[in-house]
């Protein structure tokens, strides 16, 4: 097979009882290794000490050994080398200083997932079984695999909604450059319209949590009622809970990956702004609606999915006045308040206020190319600023 790209395909699931109790289990050790080598490191980095993976690994043999751990050897053994793999990888983000120190895995609110390497499952003729179980997963195969596709990893996870799914890694020969091509967009992001290119167009924002935001709140209303703890209508009604939150997370993503595709099959070079989501959020008024927009999560799409289609996706500097600058003339106006959505410049041009913050959006990026200039913006907010983007004066209920 060719060499290609490496991508995650994943699938919807259904184990068995004794599948479900096997995963389980596994899901319960893989978070007590990962908290246990999380303390040993932690205790050791106050001693200004550092403890690496094989380090971990050996003790992983010793905690296997005890009798109060034991029970760790009733699951596969490569899920729990993967999460102490894991582990190394976050303290090395952390003293690359790009994240956050790890934290410690609770058992009701993190992720439920396990890592399988080839060792420890088998795939052929489009069965996968997994270490430690007789009977292959019953795969509902939504697409088809690559031709050919060996997968080098498997994941499982359960969602808190009681879902199951399985991801599998494989070559993926059919990501390939796409035939160039010399447009170019430039993309401005909103609240009202959630996007809006140079070329005049809008993407209306669909605002999938509002419209299902009644469901969420009697919900919620009937997870509060219930009594604290592990009982079971505690646990049902924290299962209606993120039910509702998975159908809006699943509907906006598949709307961003509409979008994302289209305009990366369309155009040769993207360019967007390097908006500080993270600061926005903390606007009271506006915090939902930014989150349900999804801003992040639509440049992550844009970017990963460009380096597979040889595409372009330059972010240009969050300051860049894009709003008060005229597309036309190159005019910049003095204020430009939020209430005004048109405006007519000097040299007699009438602006679409998004509309020409998105052209001068695609000008100042496509410059920046030609120039040699740096195209990755920095990241970081200059002191007493806010990063607060201009966007829209309306509240959000």
């Amino acid at each position: 097979m060719a060499t290609g790209v490496r991508r995650a395909f994943k699938y919807r699931f259904y184990p068995t009882d004794a599948q479900a109790a096997e995963l389980s289990r596994t899901f319960g050790c893989v978070r007590k290794v990962y908290n246990l080598a999380l303390a040993v490191r932690t205790q050791a980095w106050a001693r200004q000490e550092r403890v690496n993976y094989h380090q971990t690994s050996a003790l992983l043999t010793a905690w296997k050994k005890t009798e109060e751990l034991a029970y760790l050897n009733e699951v596969s053994c490569v899920p729990l080398q993967q999460v102490l793999r894991h582990l190394q990888t976050a303290f090395t983000g952390f003293f690359g200083k790009r994240a956050k120190y790890p934290r410690f895995k609770s058992r009701k609110k993190s992720r439920k997932s396990a890592e399988y390497t080839t060792s420890a499952f088998r795939f052929q003729g489009g069965r996968l079984t997994l270490a430690k179980m007789a009977e292959p997963l019953e795969i509902v195969w939504s697409r088809p695999l690559p031709e050919g596709a060996s997968p080098s990893t498997v994941t499982v996870s359960k969602d808190a909604a009681g879902r199951w799914y399985v991801s599998l890694l494989c070559e993926d020969p059919r990501l390939q450059p796409l035939p160039a091509t010399d447009a170019a967009v430039g993309v401005d992001v909103g609240l009202d319209h959630l996007l809006t290119l140079s070329t005049g167009e809008k993407v209306s924002n669909p605002r999938h949590e509002r419209r299902d935001r009644a469901r969420l709140a009697t919900a919620q209303r009937q997870l509060a009622r219930t009594a604290k703890g592990d009982g079971a209508n505690r646990a049902k009604a924290r299962r209606k809970v993120a039910k509702v939150y998975a159908r809006i997370t699943d509907r906006r993503r598949d709307h961003l990956h509409q979008l994302t595709t289209r305009l990366v099959r369309d155009n040769q070079t993207i360019v967007i702004e390097d908006l500080a989501v993270r600061n926005m959020l903390k606007n009271g008024r506006l915090a939902r609606a930014i989150s349900d927009a999804a801003w992040s999560e639509f440049r992550s799409m844009l970017e990963y999915k460009a380096r597979w289609y040889g595409r372009a996706v330059i972010a240009v500097d969050r300051w860049f006045p894009s709003s008060k600058r005229c597309s036309a003339c190159g005019t910049l106006q003095d204020t430009m308040p939020l209430h005004v959505r048109e405006w007519t410049c000097g040299c007699g041009t009438t602006h679409d206020r998004d509309v020409n913050a998105a052209k001068n959006i695609l000008a100042v990026g496509l410059t920046a190319t030609v120039c040699g200039a740096g195209v990755r913006p920095q990241r970081s907010t200059p002191g007493g600023q806010s990063a607060m983007k201009q966007k829209t004066p309306r509240r959000e209920p």
